[in-house]
């Protein structure tokens, strides 16, 4: 067992680099990296973001980045947290799933209120007499396909916690969420960083080529314009 906080902190002052220096090359705030260093895990956003940062610092200042998380995990890591927070983003979601069930039903209601209206008009038109004008042919008009976006996530196999984040672990997020089987979520633009509970369950597209995730264990995927690379969280 060893310091985790001391060991970065000596390691970046071996090499004379001072935090604001190491916050652009990591693109990890500075406050983030000097509560690394002091060990105030509380003040990162989750759990998930304390391992790819610890990650991405340690392998920043030269040191083996999996060492300092299994000794974080060993250390700090509460083996029902990811239950607690999984079970409240399943509330969420089934308020947001009936949401949208409340919107087809007005929706289709719509379209027969719209429906009825029409056919009242053609037979009223229909005891008038009046000579039905043959439709109108119009040329079809050939849209170009739309683009397929860059980043794809389904869960195809059962539900999964997902996090992504714009370029890296610091960046902004784009979503933090469950998805549950069937669900899909998609991203344009060339720089992601991933962060998935349970990989086995999910579809991963990357220009349209499938990730080959591997494990059953917590997985980061970093996304850049030339590719994807990914690992154990």
């Amino acid at each position: 067992m060893f310091e985790i906080g001391n060991s970065l902190r000596e390691a970046r002052a071996r090499r004379q680099i001072p935090l604001g220096q190491a916050e652009g090359a990591t693109k990890i705030r500075g406050k983030y990296l000097r509560a690394l260093e002091e060990e105030r895990f509380d003040l990162l956003p989750a759990e998930t973001y304390v391992k790819g940062f610890l990650r991405t610092y340690a392998d920043y200042l030269g040191l083996d980045g999996q060492l300092y998380v299994d000794e974080y995990n060993s250390r700090f890591v509460i083996d029902d947290e990811w239950s607690r927070r999984r079970g409240s983003r399943g509330a969420a979601g089934g308020h947001e799933r009936r949401v949208q069930a409340n919107v087809v039903l007005i929706a289709l209601g719509a379209i027969a209120i719209l429906t009825v209206v029409v056919i009242s008009a053609w037979k009223a038109a229909g005891n008038g007499h009046v000579a039905a004008q043959p439709p109108k042919r119009h040329a079809a008009v050939r849209r170009p396909a739309a683009l397929a976006p860059y980043l794809e996530i389904t869960a195809a196999k059962g539900p999964s916690k997902v996090i992504v984040n714009r370029t890296g672990a610091g960046g902004k997020i784009l979503f933090e969420g469950t998805l549950e089987r069937g669900d899909t979520q998609a991203f344009n633009g060339k720089s992601f960083w991933l962060n998935v509970g349970a990989p086995e369950n999910l579809v991963i597209t990357v220009a349209g080529r499938r990730v080959h995730v591997a494990g059953l264990q917590p997985w980061v995927l970093t996304v850049t314009p030339s590719g994807w690379h990914g690992h154990a969280a």
